[in-house]
């Protein structure tokens, strides 16, 4: 069963569920382009020989982190793959996310370039400077659209701020929201691959979980600027509400929403946008009409 939000003989936009992997995955672990396949399965008229033999084309176009609930749009055959491919490489395809980070931005709105390197050993990524090989280039803007303060969600630090933004990428590097967001001293709630380690004066780094080993030198270009005091995250991934007082809790899901997508139709040209709300978790202390 899919939520689908937008579907033609080209392309389908559905809502990936947190949880689901966005393309292939190995093993019996769920995924979207199988669920899409028995989906276009099901809707087709008897099946021929051909057609059981070749399962329906599915193109994935664009990920999600297994965790992040959100909108993805992917292709029913070749020629609009390559079309909606080409959007993302010109910067034509648009994506807007929610999310949650503990603290708050020293400004309202604004925009953060950093450069990203993917490390291979762990399948995590790291602010590095420019100049460093295999470094991209990783743009984003955010706008704060309410702050909050963490109360119950977190017993060791009550009064802690939780900043309700809405970002859009300018880029698509791996993992680039979570580290960026960390890397400048926000991380994401519920983030305890980049967030939980997170200690005033070190940047975004995979390896251990957390933090590299900077030791306080923000990279050249510009990321780390906004620092939490050291030691005020650790609580921001494992608590949650409860009873009279607080009680420890399982780890909170990952407050990471991509909750819009605009995209060019590749045959007609007409501008496609779907979205959906935010909700569960983190995202309950917040007024949902913030996103209009």
């Amino acid at each position: 069963m899919i939520t689908v939000l937008y579907e033609d003989s080209d392309v389908i936009v559905v809502e990936k569920p947190a949880g689901v992997e966005s393309q292939s995955a190995r093993g019996f672990e769920p995924d979207m382009v199988s669920r899409i396949r028995t989906h276009i399965h099901k809707l087709s008229p008897t099946p021929s020989p051909k057609s059981t033999n070749h399962p329906p084309y599915v193109g994935v176009i664009h990920r999600l982190d297994k965790p992040v609930r959100g909108v993805m749009v992917y292709a029913k055959n070749q020629k609009s793959a390559a079309n909606l491919s080409a959007q993302i490489q010109e910067g034509k395809m648009r994506k807007i996310y929610a999310a949650v980070v503990c603290g708050k931005p020293v400004d309202n709105q604004g925009a953060y370039v950093d450069y990203l390197l993917k490390n291979q050993g762990n399948s995590g990524s790291e602010i590095v400077d420019n100049s460093v090989d295999g470094a991209k280039r990783a743009e984003l803007t955010y706008r704060v659209l309410s702050t909050v303060k963490a109360g119950r969600w977190m017993s060791e630090n009550p009064e802690m701020e939780l900043s309700l933004l809405d970002i859009e990428l300018m880029t698509g590097r791996y993992h680039q929201i979570r580290v960026q967001m960390a890397g400048h001293g926000t991380p994401l709630f519920g983030d305890n691959r980049y967030g939980n380690s997170l200690v005033g004066g070190k940047r975004a780094g995979a390896g251990d979980g957390g933090f590299g080993e900077d030791q306080g030198k923000a990279p050249e270009n510009g990321a780390g600027g906004n620092r939490m005091d050291p030691g005020t995250t650790g609580s921001c991934m494992k608590y949650r509400a409860g009873g009279p007082g607080v009680v420890r809790g399982p780890r909170q899901p990952l407050a990471l929403c991509a909750r819009k997508l605009t995209f060019f139709h590749p045959s007609t040209g007409r501008e496609i946008t779907c979205e959906i709300k935010p909700s569960g978790g983190a995202f309950g202390l917040f007024d949902q009409n913030l996103f209009g």
